[in-house]
């Protein structure tokens, strides 16, 4: 199956992708398989007749077969944690056993915590706080596991325990982010600091829990990649639409991380070269109770960008015409960003202001 076919939880960001910034920070055992692949992209890959110097060559996380209890409270588990790339409140989980077949767990459960960015192994590991976020839960071999969380508060960090051992394709905490709002500028990024004030945030960012609602299409890469942090290593890493052959054009619908003013609009095509749209244009409203089909009906929406030619594989800084703000009876909650006549773009981002 596909990445774009594969089951998940729509309308909610996988928070510990590596595309978000999600780190394996370490686990009791990965001698056949390295914890990090856990939060790469994909469901995994099956590559007959390949092995390492370790047994069969897997793509996840996979211990070795355990013939007695471990010192330690988890000597009848192999556990792994994960520090997520957003925090948030998880929702849901996808404990994939995909092409684990005679080797994947039985059970599994997951537990998280909230500590700062960076934190050691050593100290996560040594903290009595950790709260279950999923009980122990019986997997499929050969799945998509799907788990609703326990309803807790925001986490930084998860750690998955598998009974009593044996291999994970991949790992997915579905939920909404707890927005950090800073404002990471010059020292961290010289281009965008030219064009951008020092205090202004990216109120689409995914990290500030911007959220891509709906799209015209998404055949090529999906809407959210168009809000995640950094530049993409390449075009599966935007937004991208396929060939239109009739009329008309494509569009997407953005959920501002929070009401703000809109000064400066990044419209990046990195990457995009003979497929980048040949002008795109931004519209805003203030309208934070609607629902998305309200929204693609609203004659409310106000220009912010009007219809501005793109070159190909470059950051384009525009400034906003009403900053999403003054025009939008409010400070702007929505934005649509149209692209004419199909094509990708990389990254989406909204520098301005929270509030008015």
């Amino acid at each position: 199956m596909s990445e774009l076919a594969a089951v998940g939880f729509t309308g909610l960001i996988d928070l510990a992708a590596v595309g978000l910034g999600g780190r394996a920070l370490g686990a009791s055992d990965d001698f056949f398989a390295a914890a990090e692949n856990l939060i790469q992209p994909g469901r995994g890959v099956f590559i007959d007749g390949r092995y390492t110097d370790r047994g069969k060559w897997m793509d996840g996380w996979e211990s070795r077969r355990r013939r007695a209890p471990r010192p330690g409270p988890d000597g009848d588990c192999d556990w792994c944690v994960l520090e997520l790339g957003a925090p948030g409140e998880a929702l849901g989980f996808d404990v994939d056993t995909n092409h684990f077949l005679g080797n994947h767990p039985p059970f599994a459960s997951i537990d998280g915590l909230a500590a700062q960015a960076g934190t050691p192994l050593s100290e996560l590991a040594a903290r009595t706080d950790w709260i279950e976020l999923l009980a122990q839960s019986p997997l499929r071999p050969g799945s998509q596991n799907l788990f609703a969380a326990i309803a807790r508060p925001s986490v930084s960090h998860v750690r998955l325990k598998i009974f009593p051992d044996g291999g994970v394709a991949r790992l997915r905490v579905y939920g909404r982010v707890a927005p950090l709002w800073q404002a990471a500028r010059a020292a961290a990024d010289a281009e965008a600091a030219v064009h951008v004030a020092p205090t202004a945030v990216d109120l689409a960012s995914v990290r500030n829990g911007g959220l891509a609602l709906a799209c015209s299409d998404a055949f090529f890469g999906p809407m959210n990649n168009l809000l995640l942090p950094g530049r993409a290593a390449d075009m599966s890493g935007g937004w991208e639409t396929r060939r239109r052959r009739g009329l008309g054009h494509d569009w997407i619908l953005i959920k501002l991380g929070a009401p703000g003013t809109v000064d400066v609009l990044e419209v990046d095509t990195n990457h995009f070269k003979g497929n980048y749209p040949d002008r795109s244009a931004v519209d805003a409203i203030a309208a934070p109770d609607a629902r998305i089909t309200d929204l693609i009906a609203s004659p409310a929406w106000v220009p912010i960008l009007p219809e501005t030619k793109l070159r190909a594989h470059e950051r384009h800084f525009l400034p906003a015409i009403s900053g999403g703000g003054a025009g939008t009876a409010g400070p702007a909650t929505h934005l649509r960003l149209s692209i004419f006549p199909d094509g990708g773009v990389s990254r989406l981002r909204a520098w301005g202001r929270r509030g008015g």
